[in-house]
């Protein structure tokens, strides 16, 4: 059974959340401050962290980069809660690395659904990866089924929605996803997705990948990625 973490102050919305989530098969446990939420990641293995934007001691962006940081637990899926109509807020959570946000006020069914879909993403399987799941390019090799990246033989870390970026321009080298293609692909057609979501996902990504300059930008076009198979690789 899934086990979520909610870090959020409202000391009203845990009970009530957490009873919904039951019905969805997922443990729903609460920390009202982040110094607590991160004491509990630290302590127990959960699969996802739901960050409200306004808490005490340091907001939930300070937070998600504070999580981001934990060796231990840094790349566990994060849903950030913002508030409604402010593009900002989702836009600093996605800098910060954040997989999905959700407005608020929101309702629960959308949060559980939101939840799900970033579980699994995530979800790893323990059998070897078959090899038309093995994807390898000089330099770096994304594995689909494991949900792992080496960088000239070095394991990367990324979160869920940089991952599906990966994955989705690994598949097809060469091709040159839009940036409605890539929102559409990763995260359905959604009214009230931005397309500067793409670029920051897109420059996060290039980043954890250096010194590897694989992902490219098509000026009015989008991205692609553009890198040479490596060798033996079918």
């Amino acid at each position: 059974m899934p086990r979520i973490l909610l870090i959020d102050d409202d000391a009203h919305l845990a009970a009530p959340l957490a009873s919904y989530f039951a019905r969805f098969d997922c443990t729903l446990d609460s920390a009202q401050r982040p110094s607590e939420g991160l004491a509990r990641l630290r302590a127990q293995d959960y699969d996802a962290a739901i960050l409200d934007v306004m808490l005490p001691e340091m907001d939930g962006f300070a937070l998600c980069r504070e999580i981001r940081a934990q060796p231990g637990f840094g790349d566990i899926p994060i849903v950030m809660l913002t508030a409604r109509g402010d593009v900002m807020d989702r836009v600093v959570g996605l800098e910060m690395g954040a997989d999905d946000y959700l407005p608020k006020p929101f309702e629960p069914r959308e949060l559980v659904a939101r939840v799900q879909t970033i579980l699994r993403r995530q979800r790893v399987r323990a059998a070897p990866a078959a090899p038309d799941t093995l994807l390898r390019f000089e330099g770096l090799s994304v594995d689909l089924t494991r949900r792992q990246v080496l960088r000239q033989g070095e394991a990367v870390a990324l979160t869920s929605t940089e991952f599906e970026l990966l994955a989705l321009l690994a598949r097809e080298p060469g091709t040159v996803f839009s940036r409605d293609d890539i929102l559409n692909r990763l995260r359905g057609q959604e009214a009230d997705l931005y397309t500067r979501a793409v670029d920051i996902v897109v420059s996060r990504l290039r980043r954890k990948l250096e010194p590897l300059d694989c992902i490219k930008t098509l000026r009015n076009a989008g991205y692609t990625l553009a890198a040479a198979p490596a060798p033996g690789a079918p």
